[in-house]
């Protein structure tokens, strides 16, 4: 009887068993841009200690040359990368994901480009100024065996069907996954969070802004920093973070970590503290849960 308790106890573990993840979107801007006192050279090691303050399991960059996510794993040795360039030859800017080797293995990687022919390396389609791709891993919690899935991509700044076609090619290889599959999508879409096609595609399709469902948020409502100080009043929130399935968010923020007023990138990062895990979902969904907590420029209030 005793053994049976046990092995009750047990298999109720496994069964409520939920994996706590920290995800970073993180547009690092192209290492060799002429930024002049913004160089690469210059903010790396801001950039470096943006990460280290906020010790992401998953980063998912955009704009991201070899170089610089090599630099990063050489200063931040819990963190390995992959990826590949997003032209012909899989050279240039890559959305690479960097990742907590100790915490998560990506049993399954892969990439595809935004364009009418996805599977063909470097393709480009709907008057895209340039190449935009995706790539992609599904991820094992090495503690909890847990696994997601996760997706990282930068659509097009310039051309609005570009950026249409592209968040359609990502919907699409979602519907693919298995139903209630967990699923974290991080990017630069360089279209507006409620307020732009992308997002209305991505989000009709049962993906969630984890700013919009976070019990708490931190920071301004805009991640385009041209290396300054954020407006407050600015409402141009172009990196999110996306969910689908059994994930709650406990809290999503606006990085303005700077030093000095130096700034690691153009863009801030945006960072999501989540739980994969139906009870976590199911108590996020609760009527009964508080009101949601908004903290700008260190005052807190609260907005449904």
């Amino acid at each position: 009887m005793r053994h049976c308790i046990i092995f009750s106890a047990l298999l109720c573990c496994i069964a409520t068993a939920e994996t706590n993840v920290k995800i970073m979107s993180f547009n690092v801007r192209y290492g060799t841009a002429d930024d002049g006192p913004n160089h690469w050279d210059k903010r790396k090691d801001i950039l470096v200690d943006t990460i280290k303050q906020y010790d992401p399991d998953v980063v998912g960059t955009q704009e991201c040359l070899d170089f610089q996510a090599d630099y990063v794993v050489e200063k931040l040795n819990d963190y390995r990368w992959f990826g590949v360039g997003r032209e012909i030859a899989c050279d240039g800017e890559h959305v690479a994901v960097l990742y907590k080797y100790k915490k998560l293995a990506p049993i399954d990687t892969g990439n595809f480009w935004l364009s009418e022919t996805p599977d063909i390396a470097g393709s480009i389609s709907w008057f895209s100024a340039c190449r935009r791709m995706v790539t992609w891993a599904r991820f094992l919690d090495l503690e909890t065996k847990e696994s997601f899935y996760y997706f990282n991509t930068h659509l097009d700044h310039k051309s609005e069907p570009a950026r249409q076609g592209g968040a359609k090619v990502l919907r699409d290889r979602i519907a693919k996954l298995p139903e209630g599959a967990p699923v974290i999508v991080t990017g630069d879409f360089n279209a507006v969070a409620e307020n732009s096609d992308a997002y209305s595609i991505l989000t009709g399709a049962g993906l969630l802004d984890a700013w919009k469902i976070a019990s708490e948020c931190v920071g301004p409502n805009c991640t385009w920093s041209a290396f300054a100080a954020p407006n407050e009043s600015a409402n141009r929130r172009i990196d999110w973070i996306l969910t689908r399935g059994p994930i709650a968010a406990s809290k999503c923020e606006t990085v303005t970590f700077n030093k000095e007023g130096r700034y690691p990138s153009d863009h801030y990062p945006v960072f999501a503290a989540l739980t994969i895990g139906a009870e976590a979902k199911a108590a996020q969904n609760s009527t009964s849960r508080p009101e949601r907590q908004f903290v700008r420029k260190g005052t807190r209030f609260s907005r449904s």
